[in-house]
């Protein structure tokens, strides 16, 4: 196709971009180039973001924003500058949380690239999984942005139940519900009924069996911990945790819900 309009009609910003390399030749060039590159640096920023390295997240995701300025994607530029900055400030939750929009418009970007260059149109996917599962995982924690965090996680391979308290917790184990749960990342430090009482609760209804029960606490918490010992806890997640270390754990879960079933 290779007509300036086209790119024109979906925001590029090529006036500008020719200031930078001249005329369309060398642009449509070193677009070329640009895709050729681009799965690096997806792959990048997917395993940075993952482990939660902000350190070399900003320093990949500048890198997609010189790209972004230099073609003319504006809007691109824009998101990629927003997550530099946050990434910078250590904004862990910001990152996960407008990830997907970030790659949204960065895979629209690559449609119209690849359409323009006449290249086979492929597309970027924001989620791996996409098959939603009747298992649920329920998350209890005070925090709202842990509870989204997770919920956003997950919310394509499985049923996802959040409460703010352990009184919502023991509520949703009491309802219908309950018994597609295989699933919980339990916060033991919440006001009013906090974790040890839904510790309690799964105990006192032989519930241990059937749900995989990992709890969440603090860096320095170990007195909390501690007290979990007559519990059949199986595992520990300590804030701030990150997107690989949760997956793991749910791994985990998977495997024991087959070993139970």
């Amino acid at each position: 196709m290779k007509n300036a309009d086209f790119l024109k009609l979906h925001g590029v910003n090529v006036e500008n971009s020719l200031e930078l390399f001249g005329d369309m030749q060398t642009y449509n060039e070193t677009l070329g180039d640009f895709l050729n590159d681009i799965d690096q640096k997806l792959e990048q920023l997917k395993e940075t973001k993952e482990i939660a390295d902000m350190a070399n997240y900003a320093i990949y995701v500048h890198s997609l924003k010189s790209d972004a300025k230099y073609f003319g994607f504006t809007k691109l530029a824009e998101l990629a500058y927003q997550h530099e900055l946050e990434s910078k400030a250590n904004h862990i939750y910001y990152i996960y949380d407008h990830y997907d929009e970030l790659m949204e418009e960065l895979n629209r970007i690559i449609r119209v690239v690849q359409e323009y260059l006449g290249k086979n149109v492929t597309a970027v996917e924001s989620h791996e999984e996409t098959n939603v599962s009747d298992e649920t995982i329920l998350v209890v924690d005070d925090s709202n942005v842990i509870r989204n965090f997770v919920k956003k996680l997950f919310d394509s391979r499985f049923h996802m139940l959040v409460a703010h308290d352990g009184a919502e917790a023991i509520h949703m184990l009491e309802s219908d519900e309950s018994h597609n749960i295989m699933a919980m990342l339990l916060d033991l430090n919440m006001p009013n009924v906090n974790g040890f009482e839904v510790l309690k609760y799964l105990q006192d209804h032989g519930d241990f069996d059937r749900i995989f029960v990992s709890i969440i606490t603090g860096v320095g918490d170990d007195s909390l911990i501690n007290q979990t010992k007559e519990y059949p806890i199986q595992a520990i997640l300590r804030k701030p945790f990150n997107e690989k270390s949760v997956k793991y754990v749910i791994d985990q879960a998977i495997d024991y819900k087959k070993q139970h079933n």
